[in-house]
C-alpha cells in the first residue's frame, strides 16, 4: 500500500494555481479544486483549500496567471505512466528510481570498461534524491544554512538557487531512516567516490562489486519501506546475462594482471579496518553471492537461470562448508623482506624495511598497510608488500646488486620490524 502522511503541505506553486482556481471562478467547490492536488504520496484535507480561500492561511503568495493556470490544465494529471507518480509534485522520487536504474544498466552494460565509477557516481544521486523526497515528505528542511546577523539564512549556489544537502550531509541527520548498514555501504562509496575522482584508477569491478549489489538492494528496500512496495525496481532490472564464465584459475590471471591502484586499496582497507566484523558481515554492507552450475531435474525448474538459496536453508549449510570467506592474507616483516629477497632485491634489509614504513608511516590504521594481529603483532597486509615492491622498482640502486643475496631473515624479533 502507499505511504501516506496526514497533514502534508501544499507546495508554493501549487497555492498560486489554487488561488487562480478560486478567481476564476470555474470551481465553486473546495473538494473540486482539491481532487487536482491530491497523488497518492500525498493525502491534502479540504480544508487546505478552504484556507486559501477564505484569506486565513498563504496571503503572502500571489495567484498564478490565467496562462499558468491554463498550461497546468492542459497538461493534468501529468503522471509517469508506470508509478502513477505526479512529474511535478513527486519529481525527487522520479529521479531517484530513473537515476538507480541508469546506475544498474550502465554497470550492465558491455563494453564499457570504468562500470564501477560510473555506477558510484549515479548511484549516489539516486540516494540523494531519495533522501530528499522522504525529508521533503516529512518536513524536514534540507537546504543548507548558516547564521548571519544573528539569523539564519539559507545558503545559495553561484546562481542564486537554494543549496541542498549533499548525501553525507543527509546520512547525518537525526532522522535519517537509512538502517546503519546500508549507511556504512554509502559511506563506503562516497570515501570510494571521493578517491577515485581526483585519480585515474585501473579497473576496480570486481573488487567493490558486492558494495555495489548491496547498495542496489538497500536502495530496492529502502524505497518499498520509506514510500510503497509498488514503486519497487526488482521487476525493471532482471538478472545481467553473462556471455562467458571464468575458472579460479582464470580469475586470478585477471586480478593480477589488472591489480587495484595501491591508493584505492590503501582507502578500501583503512575504510573497512575501522568497522566492526559485524558490521563487515552485514549483507546490507556488502552483498555477496556465489554462483554453482547445476542441471535441473525437474521440468518446472529447468528454465530458471538464477536461484537464491535462503541463507540457513539446507542447501546453504551445505555450501558454507565447502565455501569459506577467506581472510586477509597476514604478513610478519621477515616474509615481507624473505619476499624482496626471492624477488631478487638482495639489498633489502629488516632495517630498510623498518624505515621505509616509518617514513611513510605505515602502520597508521588510516592507511590500510597492516592490522594488529593475534599476540598483539603487527602484521601486513599485501598492499603494504605492494607498495614496498614499488619502492624497490624506483630505486634499484638502493636495493639491488650483483653480490651474492644474503640469507633470508629468521622469523624472530619481529616486534621491532
Amino acid at each position: 500500500m502507499p505511504v501516506r502522511k496526514r497533514g502534508n503541505k501544499l507546495e508554493r506553486w501549487e497555492i498560486a494555481l489554487i488561488k487562480a482556481m478560486i478567481a476564476d471562478g470555474r470551481w465553486p467547490n473546495d473538494q473540486d479544486i482539491l481532487a487536482y492536488f491530491t497523488r497518492p504520496t500525498r493525502s491534502i484535507n479540504h480544508r487546505a483549500i478552504a484556507e486559501i480561500r477564505t484569506g486565513k492561511k498563504h496571503t503572502a503568495v500571489k495567484a498564478a496567471t490565467a496562462d499558468d493556470l491554463e498550461a497546468f490544465l492542459a497538461s493534468w494529471p501529468e503522471i509517469d505512466a508506470e508509478t502513477g507518480l505526479s512529474l511535478r509534485g513527486d519529481e525527487l522520487l522520479i529521479k531517484a528510481r530513473e537515476a538507480m536504474i541508469a546506475a544498474v544498466h550502465t554497470f550492465n552494460s558491455a563494453g564499457l570498461t570504468f562500470r564501477a565509477e560510473l555506477f558510484i557516481v549515479t548511484a549516489v544521486i539516486a540516494w540523494t534524491y531519495l533522501l530528499h523526497a522522504w525529508f521533503k515528505r516529512e518536513g524536514i528542511d534540507y537546504r543548507h544554512t548558516k547564521n548571519q546577523n544573528g539569523q539564519k539564512v539559507v545558503v545559495k549556489t553561484p546562481s542564486g538557487a537554494d543549496k541542498f544537502w549533499e548525501l553525507g550531509q543527509c546520512l547525518k541527520h537525526p532522522r535519517c531512516p537509512v538502517e546503519q548498514g546500508a549507511k556504512d555501504n554509502l559511506a563506503f562509496l562516497l570515501e570510494l567516490r571521493h578517491e577515485i575522482e581526483h585519480r585515474s584508477t585501473n579497473r576496480i569491478d570486481d573488487a567493490v562489486s558486492a558494495k555495489l549489489q548491496a547498495c542496489c538492494i538497500n536502495f530496492n528496500d529502502a524505497i518499498k519501506q520509506l514510500f510503497g512496495a509498488q514503486y519497487a525496481l526488482e521487476r525493471r532490472l532482471p538478472i545481467a546475462l553473462q556471455f562467458v564464465t571464468f575458472s579460479p584459475d582464470q580469475r586470478a590471471i585477471l586480478k593480477k594482471t589488472w591489480g587495484l591502484p595501491r591508493n584505492v586499496e590503501a582507502m578500501m582497507d583503512g575504510f573497512e579496518g575501522r568497522l566492526t566484523p559485524e558490521q563487515q558481515a552485514d549483507p546490507r554492507y556488502a552483498f555477496r553471492v556465489f554462483m554453482v552450475g547445476r542441471t535441473a531435474n525437474r521440468a518446472p525448474s529447468a528454465d530458471l537461470a538464477v536461484e537464491i538459496v535462503p541463507p540457513g536453508s539446507e542447501v546453504a549449510e551445505k555450501f558454507n562448508i565447502a565455501l569459506k570467506e577467506v581472510e586477509k592474507k597476514k604478513y610478519l616483516p621477515s616474509e615481507i623482506v624473505n619476499q624482496m629477497k626471492a624477488e631478487g632485491w638482495n639489498r633489502f634489509t629488516m632495517d630498510s624495511h623498518t624505515k621505509l614504513w616509518k617514513k611513510l608511516d605505515a602502520k597508521n590504521p588510516t592507511k590500510g598497510y597492516g592490522a594488529i594481529a593475534v599476540g598483539k603483532t603487527w602484521c601486513w597486509y599485501d598492499t603494504w608488500l605492494n607498495r614496498v615492491r614499488e619502492e624497490c622498482e624506483q630505486n634499484p640502486q638502493l636495493y639491488r646488486s650483483a653480490a651474492a643475496p644474503p640469507p633470508p631473515v629468521p622469523v624472530e624479533d619481529e616486534q621491532a620490524a
